[in-house]
């Protein structure tokens, strides 16, 4: 209704000078008649002008006024014509906030003597504000102005009564394209336009060949699993073979004591690691190498002290999150000394779980990357050289080695890369050659050596996409928007 109206009234007039007063005389919806001339303005039907006009609307405060008078009015009206009121026996005759602002309203006009009884100065006031308001509402402003000017309305919006509304609407003149009414054009040319003959008649719509296609629906890989592929990537070309990480929770037997690492560890106190409450504890370990991690914790052998401590089977038997991909290494290992003899080159990369306190760069889960090597012979120069190719892959090419500890490694060493963005060198993981008192109750020959090393996958992934904070990168903060729109990882090869 609203397009044959404008093309129709347009067929006879030079111009819809307002497209307000247009909707009204033809009792139309505006906001239909504004959709109906972007589209004949899209299509060159008709030119389409702007028009905006600034007008006042009443606030809710304001609407009460209008109804019931101005509080200032409502004050006066309140005071008794002769004589006069207490201020506490006034108060209770007014609603509060009427009685605050018609005091300080009364009083700015001169109409009332405040003191501890308030009375009248003038004996007739006259409610201007309510008048203004009434006429506000009826849409009298633009002759209001020729009366009494801009101050008032001004002192109306200061108190909040009135709020200025914007109002837009459209001039409307006929387009080049102009016909009394649209023309359907075809999208399609269909079988039956072929069979009929009228494809000769039909007009077809203009192709716009320089518009976007819907964006196509796919799945995105998160930066985690780009990086991590491409890590995965380096140990294969280096001849590692993956381990199977897929048992998140572990026995404290596994993750710790098989380690060597002593039961009065701080990393094995709740403070440090989550231990599960059902099931509590493993169901079954194998007992003969059981007892060889006892006897070497206890009062060592191949070489070593042990700890000298009572060793308890019940905090080996605990269940916990694992703390550290190893625990993986330690049971690959274990099957591995139950064959005869041959080399080893492992890796894993996937979760691990620490009680940790969140913050920028910390998580209470994050990914461990892990890389052993099992051989005959081996010394701390293999593992030098070994991290030495491994890191060079990832295009850190400049690294330097502190000594370090860890129980179940001997020498430790950690791991630093000079960063060139940071101009400083930067920590970037762990490493060490696993010690006897680990590997020989396994059943390891004595010349057997395995050298080791670990790092976050958290760490260079936040470095390659920029991300400052670990929980934008990982975790239920994670923007979704940022998995969509992150570039391909290409981690340096040389």
């Amino acid at each position: 209704m609203a397009e044959d109206a404008i093309l129709g009234y347009l067929a006879t007039h030079e111009e819809i000078p307002d497209s307000g007063q247009f909707a009204s005389q033809h009792g139309l919806q505006h906001n239909d008649v504004v959709n109906v001339i972007k589209s004949l303005h899209g299509f060159r039907y008709i030119d389409a002008q702007d028009i905006k006009r600034e007008s006042w609307v009443l606030t809710d405060e304001g609407k009460k006024y209008a109804a019931e008078g101005s509080p200032e009015v409502q004050l006066f009206l309140a005071i008794p014509p002769e004589g006069s009121i207490s201020k506490d026996e006034l108060q209770k005759k007014l609603d509060p906030s009427v009685f605050k602002i018609g005091c300080s309203q009364a009083g700015k006009n001169k109409w009332v003597d405040m003191g501890k009884q308030v009375s009248r100065k003038v004996q007739h006031v006259e409610d201007k504000v309510k008048d203004l308001l009434i006429r506000i509402q009826d849409g009298q402003l633009n002759l209001l102005l020729q009366v009494i000017g801009k101050d008032d309305i001004n002192s109306l919006k200061a108190r909040k009564l009135i709020v200025a509304q914007t109002w837009k609407g459209y001039s409307v003149r006929k387009g080049p394209n102009y016909a009394p009414r649209r023309k359907k054009v075809a999208t399609d040319l269909t079988r039956e336009n072929l069979q009929r003959g009228d494809w000769k008649e039909l007009e077809f719509k203009e192709y716009n060949f320089n518009a976007k296609g819907p964006p196509a629906e796919a799945g995105h890989l998160h930066p985690l699993l780009k990086v991590k592929q491409q890590l995965k990537n380096i140990f294969l070309q280096m001849g590692f073979e993956e381990m199977p990480t897929n048992n998140f929770v572990e026995s404290s037997f596994w993750n710790f004591d098989a380690l060597f690492q002593p039961q009065q560890h701080p990393a094995r106190d709740s403070h440090d690691t989550f231990f599960m409450e059902a099931p509590s504890t493993t169901r079954e370990l194998p007992e003969d190498y059981v007892q060889l991690v006892k006897r070497v914790h206890e009062s060592g052998g191949y070489g070593s002290r042990g700890y000298m401590y009572d060793w308890k089977r019940e905090e080996a038997n605990k269940n916990l999150l694992r703390t550290h991909t190893t625990a993986v290494s330690t049971r690959m290992l274990y099957a591995l000394a139950k064959q005869p003899f041959a080399p080893k080159r492992y890796f894993s990369i996937d979760r691990v779980f620490r009680n940790e306190s969140v913050d920028r760069t910390h998580l209470a889960e994050f990914h461990q990357i892990e890389g052993l090597v099992c051989d005959r012979g081996l010394t701390l120069g293999d593992l030098i050289g070994v991290l030495n190719d491994f890191f060079s892959r990832l295009g850190m090419s400049k690294l330097r080695f502190k000594p370090a500890y860890n129980p179940y490694t001997e020498p430790s060493m950690e791991i630093f890369s000079y960063h060139e963005g940071l101009k400083k060198w930067v920590e970037i993981g762990n490493s060490g050659m696993f010690r006897p008192e680990m590997l020989l109750p396994m059943g390891f020959p004595e010349d057997v050596r395995v050298i080791a090393w670990g790092l976050s996958l958290e760490r260079p992934t936040m470095i390659l996409y920029g991300v400052d904070n670990i929980r934008d990168l990982f975790g239920h903060k994670v923007d979704l928007s940022l998995i969509k729109r992150n570039p391909i990882c290409r981690l340096g090869i040389n």
